[in-house]
């Protein structure tokens, strides 16, 4: 999985990964007033983490035949946080063939919860490659 956790948004906004199994990816973020990258604000920035963290694993869940083409997602936010660490902690409710639903939860450097995500990824198979 660490191989999927390269990149240049993964990179700025200081992603940290902590854990990676095929039902759980745990990582975390600093966030550090409304300076994040891409002119993110502290609420934003943690849809960013769960985002990314969701759709890691989904990859990571379909498996090289398949590719993550569609995301839907829906948060409740519980409150903002304006600096210190975001640990986001997703875990797979639902692999299907053509869909992977993730629960992610977001919480601060005391533990206490952010905002709670659900995420659902449509899944595909790849088109057999050009001749």
């Amino acid at each position: 999985m660490a191989g999927h956790a390269e990149g240049t948004l993964v990179e700025r906004m200081g992603i940290r990964f902590t854990e990676a199994s095929r039902t759980r990816v745990v990582a975390t973020m600093p966030v550090e007033g409304n300076t994040q990258p891409y002119g993110l604000l502290h609420g934003g920035a943690h849809l960013v983490l769960a985002e990314t963290l969701g759709s890691m694993s989904a990859a990571y869940l379909a498996g090289p035949d398949h590719i993550v083409v569609g995301i839907e997602i829906g948060a409740t936010h519980v409150r903002g946080v304006r600096s210190g660490l975001v640990t986001g902690t997703a875990e797979a409710i639902h692999v299907g063939r053509t869909l992977i639903s993730h629960e992610i939860k977001m919480t601060d450097e005391e533990g206490k919860l952010l905002s709670t995500v659900r995420m659902t990824n449509l899944v595909r198979t790849k088109p057999p490659a050009a001749t």
